[in-house]
């Protein structure tokens, strides 16, 4: 058996999942679906690239990662299977793909698109069967032509210093309103004060309970990121503040 991960923006209402689904299950009865979210934000590439980042890696070798967040369903856009650090992993390239293709060898082969094919749905007649022959055991050299190119990646804004401050900025808003950023403590010391929207959030904090309810505070989070948060509420309705805000952590 298989283990093969679904990550889509598809949520949970309509049948778009479940016709994802059937189609694996049809092909490859025996693979073992894992659902990581269906419930990023329509088309936010950014931050299915965030979550596939936290979750990959959590998984054997040999897992089939099916990425679907695709606003560009349906153009030029190459679709996708590949191999890397032992994993195989299908979707569209449009950077969703960034955090597995930092130092890896990857080999890829650009999916052809059946016919009869829906120009809208391309998780269920494209992806999907590609992503159960890699579960069924084929190999990515037999799904299509060999991908020459490099693979389409996001843009970051890495972290940066201004005099005595290390500045970054939020990337992603999970479901409890929490803000992560892409500071880390290598960069920012256990005594370096927070800021956030010109909020002195004070030192990092070890658990919500280090502030009292409805107390804003800084941490580091289980994805290793210093994260902001709402003791019982949500830092995001707090703070008004979305993907790309400004935090400063000062060293002095």
């Amino acid at each position: 058996m298989t283990i093969l991960t679904l990550l889509t923006d598809f949520g949970t209402t309509d049948s778009y999942v479940a016709e994802i689904k059937g189609v694996i299950l049809t092909r490859t009865p025996t693979a073992v679906l894992v659902d990581i979210t269906h419930g990023i934000h329509p088309g936010d590439v950014r931050s299915a690239a965030y979550v596939l980042g936290r979750t990959w890696h959590q998984f054997p070798p040999g897992t089939i990662h099916l990425v679907v967040v695709d606003p560009g369903v349906g153009t030029t856009r190459a679709a996708l299977a590949f191999s890397a650090h032992g994993h195989g992993f299908v979707g569209p390239d449009n950077g969703v793909f960034t955090p597995v293709l930092h130092d890896a060898e990857v080999e890829a082969a650009v999916l052809p698109t059946p016919d009869g094919a829906s120009p809208t749905f391309h998780g269920r007649d494209l992806f999907a069967p590609a992503a159960a022959a890699l579960a069924g055991g084929a190999s990515v050299s037999t799904l299509g032509e060999s991908f020459s190119g490099i693979p389409d990646r996001l843009a970051y804004t890495e972290p940066h210093y201004e005099g005595k401050a290390v500045v970054g900025e939020i990337v992603y808003i999970d479901r409890f309103g929490c803000l992560i950023t892409n500071l880390t403590t290598e960069l920012v010391p256990p005594y370096a004060s927070l800021e956030v929207e010109d909020l002195d959030l004070g030192p990092l904090r070890r658990t919500f309970d280090d502030v009292t309810n409805g107390g804003l505070l800084a941490y580091v989070g289980s994805g290793g990121a210093i994260e902001i948060a709402v003791r019982n509420g949500s830092a995001a309705r707090r703070l008004g503040i979305g993907v790309g805000g400004r935090v400063r952590a000062r060293l002095g």
